[in-house]
Formats: C-alpha cells, sequence, structure tokens
C-alpha cells in the first residue's frame, strides 16, 4: 500500500470517528458521555497498528477540543489517554497475533487496561478540571467511574467485533487496504457475534437505567 492510500484511509476513519462524537454521544451519569470513535480508531489500529491509534486518537480528540467539548485541554488529554488505553492496547496485541483469537484477546486487554488507566486518572485528574474534592471523587470511583468505564469499553469491543469484518471487506473493495492473504481470513464465530450483541443489549439496557428511561 503506498502513502497515499494510507493517509486517505486513516483520514476517513479519522472522519467516521469524529461524526460518531458530533452525532453519538450519550450523556451517562454526573459529566460522563459515551461516544463511539474509540471504535474507528481501534479499527485503524488493527489495521495499520498501535502507533496510528495513537495518531487517530490525537486528532479525533483535538478536534473535538477545538469544535464541541466544553472541558479544554485536560479534557483532551483525559480523552486521548481514554481512547489510547483501548484502541492501543488492543491493536498491540492484534499486530502479535492477527488471528481471531488475538482481537478476542487484544479487545480483553483493551478493555482491562481502559477501566484501570482510567480509575488513576479520574482519581488524579477530575478534582482539577472539574473542581470535585477529591474526597468526593474517590467515593465516585466504584459506583460511578468503574461501570462507566465497563459499559464503554465493552460497548467499544462488542460494536468493533461485530462492525470490523463488514467495514474491512468495504476497505478492500474500495481498494483502501490490500486484500487479505487466504491464511488470514477469519470469519467471526456466531458465538462471539452473540456475545457481543447480548454486551451491547445490555450496556444499552443500562444506559436506558442512567437516563431514568426505563
Amino acid at each position: 500500500m503506498n502513502k497515499t492510500t494510507k493517509l486517505v484511509t486513516i483520514s476517513m476513519l479519522c472522519a467516521i470517528a469524529y461524526v460518531a462524537v458530533l452525532v453519538g454521544r450519550i450523556p451517562l451519569v454526573l459529566f460522563l458521555k459515551y461516544d463511539p470513535k474509540d471504535i474507528m480508531i481501534t479499527m485503524g489500529g488493527f489495521i495499520f497498528g498501535p502507533v496510528t491509534a495513537l495518531f487517530m486518537s490525537v486528532i479525533v480528540s483535538v478536534l473535538e477540543m477545538c469544535t464541541i467539548s466544553g472541558t479544554g485541554p485536560i479534557g483532551c488529554v483525559m480523552n486521548i489517554i481514554s481512547t489510547c488505553s483501548f484502541a492501543c492496547t488492543a491493536s498491540f496485541v492484534y499486530q502479535k497475533r492477527r488471528t481471531l483469537s488475538g482481537a478476542v484477546m487484544g479487545l480483553g486487554f483493551g478493555c482491562v487496561s481502559m477501566i484501570t488507566v482510567m480509575l488513576l486518572w479520574n482519581y488524579l485528574i477530575t478534582p482539577i478540571y472539574m473542581g470535585y474534592p477529591r474526597e468526593q471523587v474517590v467515593k465516585l470511583l466504584l459506583p460511578v467511574f468503574l461501570p462507566f468505564n465497563m459499559v464503554k469499553s465493552g460497548l467499544n469491543a462488542s460494536f468493533l467485533m461485530l462492525l470490523y469484518k463488514p467495514v474491512i471487506s468495504v476497505l478492500r473493495r474500495s481498494h483502501l487496504i490490500e486484500p487479505a492473504q487466504t491464511t488470514q481470513q477469519t470469519q467471526i464465530h456466531i458465538g462471539i457475534r452473540l456475545a457481543a450483541i447480548l454486551v451491547v443489549i445490555t450496556c444499552i439496557l443500562y444506559i436506558l437505567s442512567c437516563n431514568g428511561i426505563i
């Protein structure tokens, strides 16, 4: 793949990720909102590697800060850390083991990484940029920040498992990425699809309950 085609593909994925922020932000609890940009960024990482995921994360987070976000540079940094802890971890593992089991393992590590990292950074940074007393933030870590990051990472991983194959097929037909070798073609097992759908449904029900809809 030449550099121009790679740049076009990355730019397109960044644009989709940014649009996902614009139209897909869902408030959950307090100031915490879910948005699906990490799905496209992780997809870019799966295709091109963790460095690309880092690059995409910075680009999309800066665009978000300059246009629709009200949290300023600190919020931008938190977005980058959150996305990278998931996307870079998942894509790093997948680059080492480009199989279905490697993808599942990478997404699992990505979820654990994001949950752990964001608990630490919310403890350190939330009192600064939200003005909450640290003692209050500590009380919110387990009942608020932990389930939020579990839902966010679970949705990201599940949607990626459901969308990766269709999106990759479109990109290959458009000649934006190289065709897969026969030995690299992997069908997502129906059980994994069903598990991903179950996680999505569970997370959606949790979001609806947080917003008082059910």
